[in-house]
Parts: C-alpha cells; structure tokens; sequence
C-alpha cells in the first residue's frame, strides 16, 4: 500500500480514478477495528492500486477526501474509488476479504 501524505497526491490519484480505479484505505492507529480491517486488505490480492491515508497524521488528506467524495469519515473505512467517485465503501468491521472481492467483482 502507498501511502497518500497530501492533498496534491490526493488530487492527482482522484482525477487518475477516471483511468484506473483504485482502493482507499483510512486508516487510524488508536482503533483496533483498524488492525483487524488492515490485515483483511493486506490479505486482499488484487490488481487495483492499494493507497492508505493514516487520519491522524494526515488529518487534512483525510478531510479532503470527505469533502471531494461527499462521504462521510469514518475510520477504519475502505473505499472503491472510480472516475473520480466513490463507488463503494465498507467501514469498521464489514471490511472483509470476500466483501472486498465481491465488490472489486460487482463494481469494477
């Protein structure tokens, strides 16, 4: 996983979802749904790009995503990005390997 550390980065991966979607994990390092939902995308083999957004180093990355998406923060929280939208989203304990495969298989 790359990890995204600014909103320029942020910015650039959004308009590149129009070309090649991608997951977005938000990750937070007090939760311990986070750990759990970590190693189910670690676990997660896959040809999208895996990109992270740690919330409590990143706050301001973690903001703007809400605001470009219009989705609500939550962390840990999973999302299928594509043509600059999010287009499916998991949170807390509903991030799961076969959840994430099954929405990879419906949505992309």
């Amino acid at each position: 996983m790359e990890r995204i550390k600014s909103i320029e980065e942020w910015r650039e991966l959004l308009e590149k979802s129009k070309e090649q979607p991608f997951l977005l994990f938000k990750f937070s390092t007090t939760c311990l749904s986070s750990l759990s939902a970590m190693k189910e995308v670690r676990a997660l083999e896959t040809e999208l790009p895996k990109y992270i957004v740690i919330v409590q180093e990143d706050r301001l990355v973690s903001n703007a995503i809400g605001k470009d998406l219009g989705v609500k923060h939550e962390s840990p929280q999973l999302l299928i990005l594509k043509g600059k939208k999010g287009i499916w989203q998991a949170t807390h304990y509903s991030i799961k390997k076969s959840l994430l495969i099954e929405a990879i298989n419906t949505y992309v």
